[in-house]
């Protein structure tokens, strides 16, 4: 028997070792919450990261294993990497044979000039550049990596700083750009087990590439979503189920017991 290659060993691991986790959720996701639709040209936005690189793989395997037609962009937008991280985001799409489009812009020289709130405006001008581009390309929809543990942090953080009942949709309607949707395929998927999927296939991805993110990591207590990240775990740690409750607790939302202002 012919020994498999490294990129037939990765393709399979998704339908084997992690089907219950990633795969099935994957799936799961995509049917609850009817992402994917007959002729749909979606944009698969890939930031670089574990999330986004995981996402536009398993949409390329339900291309090749859908019952309807619909097709894939895979799309990268460089805001200013370093050519470290340029040329790693590259490299793994060679790896996993994403034939990735890339286009450029200088966000990063852009934000990092604003002292209040730049993660808010840097996420903001992404998303304005991928739609941009998705629709040059002829695409309806756009695909972002956000899972599971992002929605459950999300939807605590929107509680604890923000004073708003606000959870992340799995699928969202532009304003702005016509025609065009938002939807995040990962929607069920956990965290760890794209850890662990990455771990198993000695795949290394970038993290979020720029200056002001790299020093809230450095120092957690500047980072509201790693103190929620934090809370959660102790949380979890401490009454298992916790995470299932706060995701479950979205989707059972119980409008007569808020007041009526």
């Amino acid at each position: 028997m012919r020994e498999l290659t490294d990129l037939q060993k990765i393709e399979r691991s998704l339908r084997t070792t992690y089907r219950e986790t990633l795969w099935d959720p994957f799936i799961g996701a995509i049917k609850t919450y009817g992402l994917i639709s007959p002729g749909d040209k979606i944009a698969a936005c890939i930031s670089g990261g574990k999330d986004s690189m995981l996402m536009a793989k398993l949409l390329q395997e339900l291309v090749r294993r859908s019952d309807f037609p619909f097709e894939v962009t895979y799309l990268v937008m460089d805001p200013g990497y370093n050519p470290e991280n340029r040329r790693k985001i590259e490299e793994n799409a060679e790896r996993l044979a994403l034939p990735v489009e890339i286009f450029e812009t200088q966000i990063f020289d852009s934000v990092n000039k604003v002292e209040h709130s730049p993660c808010y405006l840097c996420a903001r001008m992404r998303r304005g550049y991928l739609y941009s581009e998705a629709k040059k390309r002829g695409c309806n929809k756009i695909a972002l990596g956000h899972h599971m543990n992002d929605v459950i942090e999300t939807t605590l953080m929107s509680t604890l700083y923000n004073s708003q009942l606000q959870a992340m949709p799995p699928k969202l309607t532009s304003q702005n750009f016509e025609g065009m949707e938002l939807i995040r395929p990962l929607y069920r998927v956990r965290e760890r087990d794209i850890i662990r999927w990455a771990n198993y296939n000695h795949l290394e991805f970038i993290r979020c590439a720029c200056r002001f993110t790299e020093n809230a990591e450095e120092d957690p207590s500047g980072s509201r979503r790693a103190m929620t990240k934090k809370l959660i775990a102790e949380l979890e740690r401490e009454t298992p189920g916790v995470e299932n409750s706060i995701f479950n607790s979205i989707h059972k939302v119980d409008i007569n017991t808020f007041p009526k202002v």
